[in-house]
């Protein structure tokens, strides 16, 4: 059995900040935030779009850099995923 993709995601919320997550289904998972029911933040504060992904062979590595991630400045972050 082939192993599930996992993405780390970086999305930019209408008041203009970022929110980052995981998932393994990257369209089911905006659809999700786009309706209000990804996430309690990007519900606050409104999900915009899409910023960019990265992908990881597992889901351990991907919440590991995810984590990583979620402690970066507004540039480092923009950087990590260019």
């Amino acid at each position: 059995m082939m192993e599930k993709k996992w993405i780390v995601y970086l999305v930019e919320c209408l008041n203009g900040s970022f929110y980052t997550g995981v998932t393994n289904d990257v369209e089911k998972r905006m659809k999700a935030h786009s309706s209000g029911k990804g996430s309690k933040y990007v519900r606050a504060s409104g999900f915009s779009r899409l910023v960019s992904t990265k992908n990881f062979s597992n889901k351990s590595e991907a919440m590991k850099a995810e984590y990583y991630v979620k402690q970066l400045s507004r540039d480092e972050k923009l950087n990590y995923f260019n």
